[in-house]
């Protein structure tokens, strides 16, 4: 899989993983294990990827005595998981065509330019 798409979908995987309520790192990858296995490196560099970008927002907590950062989504993040459908929706139909799927609804809803 292309390296940059591949980054695009991790980041959204982790947006969406935080999307319904505030999370840390172990219960992100807790939560996304069954779909996809991310370590916790790679995990942190999309977190702190996605805090610059604006689309994730952090705050500490005590949790048994330790400081814990919980992360929560922002407008920018909820926007770009939005973004995220509605170009799969496109990619699917794309994905259809070249496969030969379903190729009345492709005719029709297919789209190569702006």
């Amino acid at each position: 899989m292309d390296i940059q798409l591949k980054r695009g979908l991790l980041e959204v995987c982790v947006l969406a993983a935080i999307a319904d309520e505030d999370s840390y790192g172990y219960k992100i990858i807790k939560d996304m294990k069954p779909y996809i296995e991310l370590s916790e490196s790679t995990l942190y560099t999309i977190l702190k990827r996605l805090e610059t970008a604006d689309m994730l927002s952090v705050r500490a907590a005590e949790h048994e005595g330790r400081l814990r950062k919980y992360y929560h989504i922002t407008r920018a993040g909820r926007k770009r998981i939005e973004e995220f459908k509605s170009d799969w929706t496109e990619m699917l139909s794309i994905y259809r065509f070249v496969t030969k799927e379903d190729e009345s609804h492709v005719k029709d809803n297919i789209s190569c330019g702006p």
